[in-house]
C-alpha cells in the first residue's frame, strides 16, 4: 500500500513539474499579441545614453578578433569596448592590444591579475574603467548586430529600464545531436521563458547581451566573484531590490554563439552553471523578493537542474515500477502521466525547431527532427550527470571555473573570411 501511494504521489509531482515548465516555455506564443509585446521597440533614431561594452576574454584568441571587429561596426555613435585579460594569457593579450592599436579611442584593453581568475573577477576588474551611462556584457566569441545599441537605447529611454536583457541565440544546430538540443533550450529561454520571468518581477539574467545602468551595477557591488553563475546571481540580487528589468528578443537583433565543441564541455558548462545556481539557492537574497509567488518562482527556477536530474532518472523507474511490480491497475494508470506531458513537450519542441529555422533562415531537415526526437532521453541523462557533478564539486568545496573554450563554429564561411 506504501508502495501504490509513493507512486502515485511521485507521478503527480513529475507531471505538474512538466506541466508548469512547458506552460512556462509556451509563454510568448499564448497569443499573437503576447509574441508581439516580446520584441524590441522601433528606435526613433535618437542616441542619448553612451555604452561602456565590456569582453572578458581568456584564452580566447581563435575568436576574440572577430568579435570586437563586429563590434565595432556598431551604427551607435557613443561607445567604448574594453577587453579585459588575465596577466597570465599572453597571446589573448595579443590580440586584444592589436585590436587597440587599431582603433584606440574605441577599444581598451584591462589585464586582470586575479591570481585564480573567473568571469565575474574580470568584470569587477574593468568596472571601476567604464565611462558609459550604461554597462554591456559580451562574450568573447559572440557575434553582435550592428543595430543592437540602437535598439537598447530606445529600449532604456522608453520603458524606464534599469537592465535590459537582449536575446542570445546558439547557432550551430547542425554540428552534433547535443548541439541540436542546446540550440533549442537558448531558443526556448530566451525567446519565451525569460519574457516571463521580466514579467513577474524575479529574473535570472543571461550570461551576455545584458546591460545594466551604470550607477545601478556600481551600487549593486558589481558581480560576486565567488559565483560561478554570476549573471543568475546579479538578477536575482537586483530583482530583490526592485530593480526593473525589460527583456526584448528579435531573431535579427540576438547575439549569436556556437555550442560547446564536445560533450565533455557541455558536462562541465552545464556543471558550472548548475553549482552557481546552487550557490544562488544558497545565498538566500531571493528571500528579498516582496511576492509569494515570486519566492516561489525564484526557489523553483533555482532548483530547476536538480529537479531535472530527478525527473530524468525516476521517469523510467516509475514506469518499471508500474510495469513489474503487483500494483492496482488506478494507480498503475497515474506513473504514465509523466509521459503524457512527456509526449506534449516532444511536440511543442518539433514545432519550435521548425520555428527556429524559419527565424533563422536555417534549413531543418527530417534527419534532426529524428535526432530531437532520439537525442532526448540521452540529453536528460547529460542533465542529470551535470546536477550531480555540480552538488558534489558544492559539497567538496570545489568553486574553481572550468573555462568553455570556443573555435567558432557558429561562424558562416563568410564572417570568417572579413
Amino acid at each position: 500500500m506504501l508502495t501504490a501511494a509513493f507512486i502515485v504521489v511521485v507521478s503527480l509531482a513529475l507531471f505538474w513539474m512538466a506541466a508548469f515548465t512547458l506552460w512556462w516555455q509556451m509563454h510568448a506564443w499564448r497569443t499573437p499579441e503576447v509574441l508581439a509585446a516580446t520584441r524590441f521597440g522601433r528606435p526613433d533614431g535618437e542616441a542619448k545614453l553612451s555604452f561602456s561594452l565590456l569582453v572578458p576574454a581568456r584564452h580566447e584568441q581563435a575568436v576574440l578578433e572577430h568579435t570586437v571587429s563586429r563590434l565595432l561596426r556598431s551604427a551607435h555613435g557613443d561607445y567604448e569596448i574594453l577587453v579585459i585579460v588575465g596577466h597570465d594569457d599572453p597571446e589573448t593579450a595579443e590580440v586584444a592590444e592589436r585590436a587597440a592599436a587599431r582603433d584606440p579611442e574605441r577599444v581598451r584593453v584591462i589585464t586582470d591579475t586575479h591570481e585564480k581568475k573567473n568571469k565575474p573577477k574580470a568584470l569587477n576588474t574593468a568596472l571601476p574603467h567604464c565611462r558609459g551611462d550604461v554597462v554591456g556584457v559580451f562574450d568573447a566569441e559572440d557575434q553582435v548586430h550592428p543595430e543592437l545599441l540602437a535598439h537598447v537605447d530606445h529600449a532604456f529611454r522608453t520603458t524606464g529600464a534599469d537592465v535590459v536583457q537582449g536575446g542570445v541565440q546558439l547557432i550551430n544546430f547542425h554540428s552534433s545531436w547535443y548541439s541540436l538540443r542546446n540550440c533549442l533550450e537558448y531558443f526556448f529561454w530566451f525567446r519565451s521563458r525569460l519574457h516571463l520571468h521580466a514579467q513577474k518581477g524575479f529574473i535570472p539574467l543571461g550570461g551576455n547581451t545584458v546591460f545594466v545602468r551604470t550607477e545601478v551595477l556600481r551600487q549593486a557591488g558589481g558581480w560576486d566573484p565567488n559565483c560561478l553563475a554570476e549573471d543568475c546571481d546579479l538578477g536575482v540580487r537586483l530583482s530583490s531590490e526592485g530593480r526593473k528589468v525589460v527583456v526584448a528578443y528579435d531573431s535579427e537583433m540576438v547575439t549569436r554563439e556556437e555550442t560547446p565543441g564536445s560533450l565533455l564541455a557541455l558536462l562541465k558548462q552545464r556543471t558550472r552553471w548548475n553549482q552557481g545556481f546552487l550557490q544562488v539557492y544558497r545565498k538566500r537574497d531571493w528571500r528579498r523578493l516582496p511576492g509569494f509567488g515570486q519566492r516561489m518562482l525564484a526557489r523553483y527556477t533555482l532548483m530547476t537542474p536538480f529537479l531535472q536530474a530527478f525527473t530524468g532518472v525516476i521517469i523510467p523507474v516509475n514506469v518499471l515500477a508500474a510495469l513489474f511490480l503487483d500494483v492496482p491497475v488506478g494507480v498503475a494508470v497515474f506513473t504514465f502521466l509523466p509521459l503524457l506531458t512527456a509526449a506534449v513537450t516532444f511536440v511543442f519542441e518539433i514545432v519550435g525547431l521548425h520555428d527556429f529555422g524559419i527565424q533563422y533562415g536555417l534549413k531543418v531537415r527530417f534527419v534532426h527532427y529524428l535526432k530531437l526526437i532520439v537525442g532526448g532521453p540521452f540529453y536528460q541523462v547529460l542533465l542529470a550527470g551535470a546536477a550531480v557533478r555540480a552538488v558534489w564539486r558544492e559539497q567538496r568545496g570545489r568553486n574553481e571555473w572550468e573555462l568553455t573554450s570556443h573555435v567558432g563554429a557558429h561562424l558562416s564561411r563568410e564572417d570568417v573570411l572579413r
